[in-house]
Parts: structure tokens; C-alpha cells; sequence
């Protein structure tokens, strides 16, 4: 018997495909159609979040690859530079000098150095907060750098740390023993390097242009870096005494190629070295990046032509000389001031760094191996006035606005002839606490492990007596 259809069930299965069909269609359009639209305020919100956030990663890409840049200045720029200039038997010597500070003082740095340099502390010397890089991480720290992560400063600021002992180590070339300069610097990075950072860079610094009791202009390392190595340099040599055979025996550079290799690779890292110190990707860096090079170029040429004047020809080694001077006379000032004083400050620098290595070295006999006091020592304080005299406003108004808007002086030429007596306190200080640190130091390693190697090591070379090997193997 054949079963009873009603209308009743023919519509309900109707109804029942038509919902099978149009279910899939209804749903599909419901997710094709437009959200309501966002309000304007959360448009510019979003807007702003996108352009913080791009803002950060170039910063941040910046300020990686200035850190780079500034080893690189240590090994291999200033290992090639003070290598070339040594006698071959000292090339290896020479140039593990460099490549130890950058293990040492980079283990330093991260269980206490940082700390004591950019923590809160007092006006000398920073606290424990950041002991083995405690609260050290992704985040900004906004007393320093807003827009990096904490962590990307110290590694920048590392970099800084690692080549500034480095430097030292030329004005006591070929003459001491590895043992002594691995103690020696670090307790120097120590005792000098960490309390003159804090009291220029660090919060609440005696000499911190933001805020310090005689705010001081060095927006690289004039002071902190140049005047603190260089006159070290030249404490270190003094109480080391002149190398066997000085100066009646000559002892010219061994390798130039390597030297002027090593000087524009120099040259080249000292961008992220001065222009990094901006902490962002913004023109105050770009900047700083002209006035270096402006400034490295005057002083390569005006060395050049000073020494041609005084010798009769003008040399590759006075030539790179010259342009490491200018680049260490322009590192305070380079956030500072416009590029024709730059220029100027090149021009300048050349010619004094070439007379204090030529004559007043010459004059006093003090056996500075590799001339670090007459580059680094010199050039720093002398760039550390110029900085207080040509520093302007219109490039770094680090002083801030008046009451009506206005924007402070910054420098001498701006109508602020005060700032020059900071910067001379400021050297001041540097004089001092890298004399003081300096001979506390050497006497107290060398009353224990001695200081110097034996006349016999002298003449064999550091090489062979220090490290068992040689720079060049020539065959039998």
C-alpha cells in the first residue's frame, strides 16, 4: 500500500532544503560584510602605534650596527694600526692586546662594570642595580634611551668600554708582560673607565649634561674615552721607562700596509662610534656622521702638510696619524656642532697633535710608543675645549627652552661662554682621576707580579716570550 503524502509534510520539506541551501549563502555573506567603521580616535591610535613601532626597529637596527662598527674599531682597526707600527717580532703581542680586551672586558662588563657605570648610584660612580645584568632586558630603560631595549644600550655602551683600555696599550708597546696588562687594564676599566662614564653619561653624573653639577659637553668620549686613555697612556710609559735601545736604536713600523689598513678601518667604525651616540636613527646622527668625517679629512690633511713642511714630505704614517687625530678631537663634539666647524676643529687638531708627537715628546724624551698621549690625551682635551666653544643650539639643544620658548645656549658661539669652564673641569677631572688611578694601579701590579718583561724577552720579542709563537714564518 503506497504511503499518504499530505500538504503538511510536502512543506515542511520545503522548508527544510530552502534552510539547507541558504544557510551556507547567509552565513557567507554575513562574513564578507564590512565591520562597522573604526572610530577616528582609534585610527590615529593605531596610526601612532604603527609609526612608534617603526620608529623602535630602526633605532634599534641602528644602534645594533653602531655597536658592530665600534668593535670592529678594536679588532681588527686598532690590533692592524698599533700592530703595523710595532717591530715584527711584537706584531703578534701587539695585536693580542687588543683581541683581550675585547673577552675581558666584555666578562667585566657584564658582572659588574655596567653597573657601576649606568647604574643609580651617587655623583661618581653608578650602584649595584644592574650586578650580572640584573633588569637588563628588552625593555627601554628611559633615562637613557627611550626607543631601544635596555639591553641593545649596555651592548653599545660595551663596545665603548672595550676599546678605551685597548688604546693604552700603545704607549707601552713591546715592553710589557701579558699577564700584567690583562690585570692592569682590568682594574683600570675598573678603578677610571666606570666612574668617568657614570659622572658624564651616567644618571644624576657630576659632569651630565642633563642635569649634573658642571654639565659637560662629550656626547661620544672626549673625556671619557681620550683624555682618560691618552693621559694614562702617557702615566704608563713614564713609569715603565724608555724600551731597550730607545731612541739611539731605530724602531720604524714593521708593516705600514697593515697600519693604514687598520687606520681606515678606524675611520670607518668611528661613525658608529660618534654618530651612534645619537641612540636613534634620526638627523642629530646623521649629524654627527658629517661633522666625524669633515673633521677626520682637515686633520689627515693638515697633519700631512705640517709634516711636509717640517720633513719635506708628507707621509702615509703622518697621513693616518692625522686623520685619527681629527676623528678623536671631533668624538666630543660631533653631536655638537655644524660641519664648518668640524672642519675647523679637523684643521686645528691635525697641526697640534703633529707638534705634541714631533717636538713635545722630542722635548721631554718620555718613550710613548705608539704616540697614544700625543693622539688620544692630546687630541681628546684639546677637542674637549673646542666642543664648549663651537657647540650650537641649532644642531643639539640639550639645554632646553627658556621661559619664553627660547632655545638656551649651547656653546660659546652661541653666547654661552660658561660652558667652556665646564668642559675645562670636566678634563680636569679626567687628568686627574686617570693620573691618580693610573699610578695606584701600575704600583700594585708591579709590586706583585712585576710589570715589565726582562731586557732578554725585550730583545727576543713579545711574540716568542709571551705567547710561544711568531707573526711570520719565513721557512729555515
Amino acid at each position: 500500500m503506497r504511503p499518504k503524502f499530505s500538504l503538511r509534510a510536502f512543506l515542511l520539506l520545503c522548508l527544510t532544503t530552502a534552510g539547507i541551501i541558504l544557510l551556507p549563502v547567509s552565513a557567507l555573506a554575513q562574513a564578507s560584510s564590512p565591520a562597522p567603521p573604526a572610530s577616528t580616535q582609534d585610527q590615529i591610535t593605531a596610526l601612532q602605534n604603527a609609526v612608534t613601532s617603526a620608529q623602535s626597529a630602526g633605532d634599534n637596527a641602528w644602534m645594533l650596527t653602531s655597536a658592530a662598527l665600534v668593535l670592529m674599531m678594536t679588532g681588527p682597526g686598532l690590533a692592524l694600526f698599533y700592530s703595523g707600527l710595532v717591530r715584527r717580532k711584537n706584531v703578534l703581542g701587539t695585536m693580542m692586546q687588543s683581541f683581550a680586551m675585547m673577552g675581558v672586558i666584555s666578562l667585566l662588563w657584564a658582572l659588574v662594570s655596567y653597573s657601576l657605570a649606568f647604574g643609580h648610584g651617587t655623583s661618581f660612580i653608578g650602584g649595584l642595580e644592574h650586578l650580572f645584568l640584573k633588569g637588563v632586558g628588552a625593555a627601554p630603560d628611559a633615562d637613557y634611551a627611550a626607543t631601544i631595549p635596555h639591553q641593545t644600550y649596555m651592548i653599545y655602551q660595551l663596545m665603548f668600554a672595550i676599546i678605551t683600555p685597548a688604546l693604552i696599550c700603545g704607549a707601552f708597546a713591546e715592553r710589557m708582560k701579558f699577564s700584567a696588562m690583562l690585570v692592569f687594564l682590568s682594574l683600570w676599566s675598573i678603578i677610571v673607565y666606570d666612574p668617568m662614564a657614570h659622572m658624564v653619561w651616567g644618571v644624576g653624573g657630576l659632569l651630565n649634561a642633563a642635569g649634573g653639577k658642571f654639565p659637560c659637553l662629550d656626547f661620544a668620549g672626549g673625556t671619557v674615552v681620550h683624555v682618560t686613555s691618552g693621559v694614562s697612556a702617557l702615566i704608563t710609559a713614564l713609569y715603565l721607562g724608555k724600551r731597550v735601545g730607545y731612541p739611539k736604536t731605530a724602531m720604524p713600523p714593521h708593516s705600514m700596509v697593515l697600519s693604514f689598513i687598520g687606520a681606515c678601518l678606524l675611520w670607518v667604525g668611528w661613525f658608529g662610534f660618534n654618530a651612534g651616540s645619537a641612540l636613534a636613527a634620526n638627523g642629530l646622527a646623521t649629524s654627527a656622521f658629517v661633522a666625524t668625517h669633515f673633521a677626520a679629512a682637515a686633520a689627515a690633511i693638515s697633519w700631512s702638510v705640517a709634516e711636509w713642511i717640517h720633513n719635506g714630505k708628507p707621509t702615509a704614517l703622518g697621513a693616518i696619524s692625522g686623520a685619527v687625530a681629527g676623528l678623536v678631537a671631533i668624538t666630543p663634539a660631533s653631536g655638537f656642532v655644524e660641519p664648518m666647524p668640524a672642519i675647523l676643529i679637523g684643521l686645528i687638531a691635525g697641526v697640534f697633535c703633529f707638534f705634541m708627537v714631533f717636538k713635545v715628546k722630542a722635548i721631554f724624551g718620555y718613550d710613548d710608543s705608539l704616540d697614544a698621549f700625543g693622539v688620544h690625551g692630546a687630541g681628546g682635551t684639546l677637542g674637549a675645549i673646542l666642543t664648549g666653544i663651537f657647540a650650537t643650539a641649532a644642531v643639539n639643544p640639550i639645554f632646553g627652552k627658556d621661559a619664553q620658548g627660547h632655545l638656551l645656549p649651547t656653546g660659546g658661539m652661541d653666547g654661552n661662554w660658561h660652558q667652556v669652564v665646564n668642559q675645562i673641569v670636566g678634563i680636569a677631572i679626567a687628568w686627574v682621576i686617570s693620573i691618580v688611578g693610573t699610578v695606584i694601579i701600575l704600583f700594585l701590579v708591579d709590586k706583585t707580579i712585576g710589570l715589565r718583561v726582562s731586557a732578554h724577552d725585550e730583545n727576543e720579542g713579545l711574540d716568542l716570550t709571551q705567547h710561544g709563537e711568531e707573526g711570520y714564518e719565513f721557512g729555515a
